[in-house]
């Protein structure tokens, strides 16, 4: 009976403790997304927390009446969806003969992987193998530096090694070479960890923003996270509402544009969690855990 107890009051401060857990990491976001729907009055006298105060859209209908902001949506989503695939293939292709114990040479190359995780040439060597390859102002600039990430070929790596080598010397003796091995029986078993290798991917494709502020210049190649730094950077909203002595809810506070920014750019790469959350734990510790 005490045991039961103990349990339940277990139970109970672990669901409080999640509970104020979640409320403080969802506070950030529903500040700005209240600030997004809340006129230019209450944000400036600072009204407005975790409601929208005065609540309005007129944010938003500048963010979706503005062109450049959706070519920098369907861009981001393009080069998303590129990057992502392209990197699953390189990192698969890499993983399944290093996976291979009996790889000649297979030690000297994870230590040159591993390595790699530690140190690095540095922003200015990549920016001049960037130019040198005639790569500035183009989406390849933004896909083949980060093809691999050694961490990921690590975790898919251990992962090919739990599969039992059982199945493939039944596929070989029925005569499939390594590359039908590696279509029909690898990738599909390895569907819960590619399913969360590719939400890393994407996700950082996603939120990249250094490398296309280093490399890209052209204004039609814009992704979402380079408009998002030009319009909190930009003042000139601010400047002519002082200059010209703008009062009133007529005008539309930079703020609010913001933060209707930052929603703008933050959904779409929610949106897709659900969709892979059944892959998403599973994945990871089957890629982290051999035995």
């Amino acid at each position: 009976m005490r045991d039961q107890q103990a349990s339940r009051t277990f139970d109970i401060f672990n669901t409080i403790a999640i509970i104020i857990f979640v409320l403080l990491c969802l506070a950030p976001f529903l500040h700005i997304l209240a600030i997004s729907f809340s006129s230019a009055r209450a944000i400036m006298s600072g009204e407005v927390s975790l409601l929208p105060v005065e609540f309005n859209w007129k944010a938003y209908n500048q963010v979706f009446t503005d062109m450049s902001m959706i070519r920098s949506l369907g861009f981001t989503v393009m080069l998303t969806l590129l990057f992502t695939a392209l990197c699953m293939l390189m990192t698969i292709a890499a993983a399944y003969p290093l996976a291979k114990t009996k790889l000649k040479g297979r030690k000297t190359v994870m230590f040159l992987i591993v390595i790699t995780m530690f140190f690095s040439g540095g922003i200015i060597p990549e920016y001049m193998l960037v130019r040198n390859l005639h790569l500035l102002d183009t989406i390849w600039a933004l896909v083949l530096p980060g093809l691999i990430s050694p961490f990921y070929l690590i975790i898919l790596i251990t992962f090919f090694q739990n599969i039992p080598d059982s199945l493939e010397e039944s596929a070989e003796i029925d005569g499939s070479s390594h590359f039908r091995m590696l279509a029909s029986i690898i990738v599909p078993l390895s569907m819960p960890v590619i399913a969360t290798l590719s939400l890393f991917y994407a996700v950082g494709r996603w939120n990249g923003f250094q490398d296309t502020l280093m490399y890209i210049t052209s204004p039609e190649m814009y992704p979402l996270q380079l408009k998002l730094y030009q319009l909190v950077q930009n003042n000139m909203v601010s400047q002519l509402i002082a200059l010209e002595g703008a009062t009133g809810q007529s005008m539309l506070q930079p703020e609010a544009l913001k933060a209707a920014s930052v929603i703008f750019a933050t959904v779409p790469i929610l949106l897709v969690y659900p969709w892979l959350q059944r892959y998403f734990v599973s994945g990871v510790m089957l890629g982290a855990v051999k035995g």
